[in-house]
């Protein structure tokens, strides 16, 4: 335990350290594994300072310094000082890009529908077998291989595991659960960022900005209000509408005249080919009438 004196001595280097920085950001602790921790300070070095200390000594650091003195406001349980150069969004992504897999443990609540699919495992017969159907999965011996008989959801998303499946889908090497990390703020020079800040990146922004021009583009053209955007489209539609009229009404204006021209070919076409086809029909009937005229009368003697 460090005593008062020393306690001192520590703020005010750390106080010192933190006037080298432009960027000064807390990331949460709570309940992100040791390896992921460990995992995230190898991968910050060594552009980025990691400080983990007692709480009652961060707030001592940031109440020392007028232009950090908020970040007391987002601090948790358990947290990191990070000290760096680097922009916000930067440092952000680095820090949430960072995720691992965990395996379910018994009285969580499942964050999604947990599916198990049939097929061949990779587990030995034995005692497997009998904690696998102990925790409601379809399990058999086929060829001396356990295999799942049956696809199933296992767990529903908001129910909670128990004992029996958490050992189950672990021995099928299923985690369910992630775990990552994540800035709570930062302060970059004299600016504060907040979680909900951190998150507007470059990709939030493009996408938001994609679908509100979409949303006022469509209303614009329902309202019949003109832009640049979608006049072509206004254009189209009264082009098509004149166009409409002017066959309908058979105005002959040029662009009409000629698909009015082409509308009456089809049309003699048309009839044509009804015409070609009535005749072709009188033809065939009157072939019918002259075979029938020419064909022998029948002998009364033979038939008697």
């Amino acid at each position: 335990m460090m005593l008062k004196a020393e306690k001192i001595k520590y703020v005010k280097k750390i106080l010192e350290e933190v006037k080298e920085y432009k960027t000064v950001g807390i990331m949460s602790l709570d309940s992100v594994p040791d390896t992921l921790v460990q995992r995230v300070r190898n991968r910050l070095k060594p552009d980025v300072k990691f400080l983990v200390m007692r709480r009652s000594l961060a707030l001592r650091v940031f109440e020392g310094d007028p232009r950090i003195a908020r970040l007391a406001d987002y601090t948790g349980k358990n947290f990191a000082i990070l000290l760096s150069n680097k922009d916000p969004s930067e440092l952000n992504a680095i820090i949430a890009s960072n995720k691992m897999r965990l395996a379910a443990k018994p009285s969580q609540i499942s964050p999604l529908d947990i599916f198990i699919e049939s097929g061949e495992t990779a587990i030995a017969p034995g005692q497997a077998v009998t904690d696998l159907k102990a925790a409601g999965i379809d399990v058999q011996i086929q060829k001396g291989k356990v295999v799942i008989g049956k696809s199933k959801v296992l767990v529903k998303k908001g129910d909670k595991i128990t004992t029996a499946v958490s050992k189950g889908l672990k021995m099928l090497d299923i985690m369910p659960f992630e775990a990552g990390t994540k800035l709570l703020a930062i302060v970059h020079e004299n600016l504060l960022f907040n979680e909900a800040a951190l998150g507007i990146n470059v990709e939030f922004v493009t996408n938001e900005l994609a679908l509100n021009f979409a949303q006022a583009n469509t209303l614009a053209t329902q309202i019949g209000f003109i832009t640049r955007y979608n006049v072509e489209g206004f254009v189209r539609k009264a082009y098509l509408s004149a166009l409409g009229l002017g066959l309908d009404a058979e105005i002959y204006e040029p662009g009409i005249t000629d698909k009015l021209i082409a509308k009456a070919v089809r049309e003699a076409l048309s009839i044509n080919g009804l015409v070609k086809s009535e005749i072709n029909e009188e033809k065939k009937e009157e072939k019918k009438e002259e075979k029938k005229e020419e064909a022998p009368a029948p002998d009364a003697g033979a038939a008697k």
